[in-house]
């Protein structure tokens, strides 16, 4: 019996040597967690486009608004920190992100498997979909994707974000112009320089309060499906469980939905 027991040592030994290697490795891990660097810091980093109501948007003062906003600021106030801004764009978002070693991108973010490619998202705050914004006197004309999909239809989006990426897959013959400014891009469809533009529901809606010309088509039927989340960088686990817990306890007691009231207006 005496060889198998030095056997059965041997390899007892060499598993407790991998065991401590993991734990090392994991310890490792856990020691540059976002988390642990905020709190230590004092400072949480925070992308943003500032071009997003009723997310995100940079008034002319320097000084950033909007639901996102807020919670952002309820999030550092939560870690005892402050909001580090980083500004970024639609197109740079990604990259910007993973440069800038942002702690969290927030201002109106869609899901999408593209960006889980090289990001995590918290858990999912509302759920939303693409539709079209008109004019109210068009409304007849632009209900399906078929209407849409035609070379007389003036399209115009933002470059880089989820807008230009359904125009290009859903609507190849519309005519479509990328434009500079997501803050007033909504003027072109008042001023009849363009037709149609694709937004999700919830920016659709609040833009229509604003702009009495404009209607939000089908809000309730979007012609995809789509989430909002808050995008955080990958394989940092105790990062996004902390998160996730201040987004669920969030949600639980009411204060993102007061926040929510204050920013989303009456939906219609």
């Amino acid at each position: 019996m005496a060889p198998s027991t030095g056997k059965l040592t041997l390899k007892n030994s060499k598993m407790k040597k991998i065991i401590f290697s993991l734990l090392l490795v994991s310890g490792a891990v856990q020691a540059q967690s976002h988390l642990d660097t905020i709190l230590t810091t004092k400072t949480l980093k925070v992308c943003t486009t500032g071009d997003y109501k009723p997310y995100s948007y940079l008034r002319p003062d320097g000084q950033y608004e909007g639901l996102d906003i807020s919670m952002a600021n309820a999030l550092a106030t939560s870690l005892g920190a402050k909001v580090e801004w980083v500004p970024t764009s639609w197109k740079s978002l990604m990259p910007d992100f993973l440069a800038r070693q942002c702690d969290i991108a927030v201002g109106g973010i869609s899901v999408t498997l593209k960006r889980q490619q090289t990001a995590w998202f918290a858990r999912p705050l509302d759920v939303d979909g693409k539709i079209p914004l008109v004019r109210c006197a068009d409304k007849a004309r632009y209900q399906t994707l078929a209407q849409l999909n035609q070379p007389g239809v003036r399209l115009i989006e933002p470059a880089g974000g989820t807008n230009e990426a359904f125009a290009h897959s859903h609507l190849p013959n519309a005519a479509l112009t990328l434009f500079h400014d997501n803050v007033t891009i909504f003027q072109q469809l008042v001023e009849n320089k363009a037709d149609v533009m694709i937004t999700d529901a919830s920016e659709a809606r609040y833009q229509q309060q604003r702009y009495p010309s404009l209607c939000a088509i089908n809000p309730d039927k979007p012609l995809q499906y789509g989430e909002k989340a808050y995008m955080i960088p990958r394989d940092d686990i105790s990062w996004k469980l902390y998160v996730d817990q201040w987004l669920h306890l969030s949600t639980a007691t009411g204060e993102y939905g007061e926040i929510a009231r204050q920013w989303m207006g009456a939906k219609s």
